[in-house]
């Protein structure tokens, strides 16, 4: 059958049927290859084989490519996304392509990403503890500024044993902030009784907390170094996991250590002249609210 332009019916032209030599014989039996009117398919098409992909892949309602790759040896995963996105810049993809990360490197951009706030949270939390417990907004200050010197030495330590700052060595820094005050707390605590119910002065207080507290502090730090040795040497399955852990608790603990029995008594004296000027200070603009200032 072929095509004819008529809308109304579908029938076979009479050039069509060929063959009829007999009488009798039907019609409709067969029928010519080429007729008037056909349309050849190559006219509006082009037809050829090649291979296509059976499925395609979407994310949300645009079709997506995934491309693994794995890391070299000693090579952390950090340097690795650092790396592909400057290959990715470089590339200059156009506004309708989109590229990011998914599976453990996605995991590891929000860890980092977030990492900074949880910090952030723990000073805050630490700092209102502190300042409720001596009464004080200066002194809790003191006690924080003996930080600094724990998270250098994490990273002094993670550098030297070529450890990359994986997550787990982050959780050990962040372990850092609890650990590394109580030095800090033994002697500020001491320091602060002294002047308040002894009516020593600033410099005679925190000398005689440095001196009585000088064994609790050396003990409770050794322990705490000792503890977390075996992180630090840890091997065998599962080694390389813990042993991030192990060497920013130890190396920070050592560090803070050697610093602070230092630096926190000097601390100490600088802010509490802070805090005995800023008093002198609020007295002298609103008598009313803190009293009239002292003749000294």
């Amino acid at each position: 059958m072929r095509y004819t332009p008529s809308s109304q019916a579908v029938n076979a032209p009479s050039t069509v049927l060929a063959g009829a030599t007999t009488a009798g014989t039907t019609p409709n039996l067969s029928s010519s290859a080429t007729g008037a009117n056909a349309i050849p398919l190559s006219a509006f098409t082009q037809a050829s084989s090649t291979t296509e992909a059976l499925s395609i892949n979407h994310q949300g309602q645009f079709p997506s490519v995934t491309v693994s790759f794995n890391l070299a040896t000693h090579a952390s995963l950090g340097t690795a996304i650092s790396d592909i996105e400057k290959a990715a810049k470089k590339l200059h993809f156009p506004a309708s392509l989109q590229a990011g990360f998914q599976g453990t490197a996605a995991s590891f951009e929000n860890s980092l990403s977030n990492e900074a706030l949880l910090i952030l949270a723990a000073l805050v939390t630490v700092y209102i503890v502190l300042g409720v417990l001596y009464e004080s907004f200066i002194h809790p200050v003191t006690i924080l500024s003996t930080l600094p010197s724990a998270g250098v030495g994490a990273l002094l330590a993670l550098r030297i044993t070529h450890t990359d700052l994986s997550v787990i060595a982050l959780i050990g820094i962040i372990l850092l902030i609890g650990i590394v005050q109580k030095n800090a707390i033994m002697m500020i605590d001491f320091a602060i009784d002294a002047e308040r119910n002894h009516g020593k002065k600033p410099v005679d207080a925190i000398y005689q907390a440095c001196l009585l507290r000088f064994r609790p502090i050396m003990m409770t730090t050794t322990a705490a170094i000792l503890g977390a040795m075996p992180l630090a040497l840890s091997f065998g399955n599962g080694g390389e996991i813990r042993r991030p852990l192990g060497i920013a608790i130890v190396g920070g603990l050592f560090i803070s250590q050697l610093l602070t029995l230092y630096t926190t008594p000097v601390v100490y004296l600088y802010l509490d002249r802070l805090g005995q000027w800023s008093l002198r200070t609020r007295r002298r603009l609103l008598p009313g609210l803190f009293g009239a200032p002292s003749a000294g």
